[in-house]
């Protein structure tokens, strides 16, 4: 049978059809297998080998102190009538007497140097100073010498003690300006306390080769 000019124009459509969804098959995203792509993988942390690993530090160790006593070293002061502080406090007002008793000037009255040496001493030995102060010889060599003197005071030793006093062994050294020049000199005295704690007065003063004992 002949087919007709119509018949071929048909076959001839349908065929270029087929040709065209076939060539959009091949070349399509799914001829090529082609997908959404895929999210890239994340690239894992480092995992810190075990000599880089932060390792926290040691507690410190702190050493176990020895227990008092441990060394073997007696605590004198409990055989003493006072504390360390009381000590001290006696000490210190041992040498704040020493040196207002061998600070003074000529131009100083009695009155008033006995008034520098009150609050360390007791009434009756502050008395006592004034009075020798005051004596006629000595108040004239010092007035005619124009003597001005300033002391320091050092602590020597402990000579004796009781259970309300004590007695120090003090080195007192003057430095003096007189009419015929400075001097100095040193003089060791024997001076006793008596009282308690922080509370002490100073009762006697004499020189060291007579002192109490």
């Amino acid at each position: 049978m002949e087919i007709t000019p119509l018949a071929r124009r048909i076959t001839f459509g349908l065929i270029v059809f087929v040709l065209v969804g076939l060539g959009a098959y091949l070349i399509g995203p799914v001829a090529h297998g082609a997908r959404s792509p895929a999210p890239a993988p994340s690239t894992p942390r480092p995992t810190p080998s075990a000599s880089a690993a932060v390792v926290p530090p040691a507690p410190a160790v702190t050493p176990v102190g020895s227990p008092p006593g441990a060394s073997g070293a007696p605590d004198i002061y409990q055989w003493l009538p006072f504390t360390p502080a009381g000590l001290a406090a006696a000490a210190a007002r041992t040498r704040q007497f020493g040196n207002a008793y061998g600070t003074y000037s000529y131009t100083e009255t009695p009155a008033a140097y006995a008034a520098s040496l009150a609050p360390f001493t007791s009434p009756q030995l502050d008395a006592q100073i004034k009075a020798a102060y005051a004596l006629p010889g000595v108040a004239a060599a010092r007035t005619s010498g124009r003597q001005v003197a300033t002391a320091s005071t050092a602590i020597q030793s402990l000579r004796a003690f009781g259970p309300s006093s004590l007695t120090f062994v003090v080195q007192v050294t003057q430095d003096m300006s007189t009419t015929g020049g400075r001097k100095q000199s040193s003089t060791s005295y024997a001076i006793t306390l008596t009282g308690s704690a922080s509370s002490w007065q100073v009762t006697s003063i004499q020189l060291q080769n007579v002192g109490n004992s």
